[in-house]
């Protein structure tokens, strides 16, 4: 069967490594293009955008693909939307792997809202020492509220011109150990983390962290995504395939 993966999460790897054995599929996984020196992974990996709905939907005429995995990341929503329409108009079974989102826990303090942007107007007038940790495509906003000084996390330097012109930036990948991320926020004395709730165990560490030391996070509430055939892990994705994509892709339908 060949298999499309749209990827760039722990799951998309994982499934990577369980199909690069099996002789039931012939797998493509597909990066957004991102990071520009992304992990090796063992199938082959293309690199880019699809072109929206219509470029996705001729990829999958072009390259027979029978079946379509998104595991994609909980805020890569447009790419999730043009799977969903891409199968559809296809025909094209497709799975989505959801990862669990986060859920406050006795001893949180967090302030939920509904974009970048809010998180942002939430810091307040006053300056914070803030650790924000979603990324670099959107840090540039946080040049909207000059007066605090930023500690970001990240795995590549933003190309955004327009930065905080107090920010730090901090190069790592995860998984990060909770000891170690509760010494940072120590460290930099941090006042408030600022975070999209990925879901997931690779970056929770600085919640946990958080609650040990009594600070409050910010928490960009997730977009509403379109999926397919909802499963919760790479092995239900493997499972799925194994089956209900099968018996689609025999029935034609």
């Amino acid at each position: 069967m060949h298999v499309l993966i749209l990827g760039g999460t722990t799951e998309a790897s994982e499934l990577a490594r369980l199909m690069a054995g099996d002789t039931r599929f012939e797998a493509t996984l597909s990066l957004a293009g991102r990071t520009s020196s992304p992990r090796p992974q063992p199938l082959a990996t293309r690199i880019g955008g699809f072109g929206g709905t219509e470029g996705l939907a001729q990829y999958l005429d072009d390259h027979k693909i029978e079946a379509v995995v998104d595991a994609t990341h909980p805020y890569a929503a447009q790419i999730s939307a043009n799977a969903v329409a891409a199968c559809a108009r296809t025909g094209t079974p497709l799975a989505s792997i959801v990862r669990a989102a986060w859920s406050a826990q006795p001893g949180d303090v967090w302030q939920v809202v509904a974009s970048t942007q809010e998180a942002v107007a939430a810091l307040g007038p006053s300056p914070r020492r803030v650790f924000l940790s979603l990324g670099r495509q959107e840090l540039h906003l946080f040049a909207g509220a000059p007066q605090h000084h930023y500690l970001a996390r990240l795995i590549e330097a933003p190309q955004e011109a327009s930065l905080p012109p107090d920010l730090v930036l901090l190069r790592q990948r995860g998984p990060f150990d909770r000891d170690a991320e509760q010494r940072l926020l120590q460290d930099e004395r941090i006042d408030v983390v600022v975070s999209k709730n990925a879901g997931g165990s690779a970056t929770y560490a600085k919640i946990e962290a958080a609650r040990a030391l009594d600070l409050p996070v910010i928490m960009i509430e997730r977009p509403d995504k379109p999926a397919g055939v909802v499963v919760a892990s790479a092995t239900q994705a493997v499972a799925w395939l194994a089956h209900d994509a099968t018996s689609r892709s025999l029935r034609g339908v």
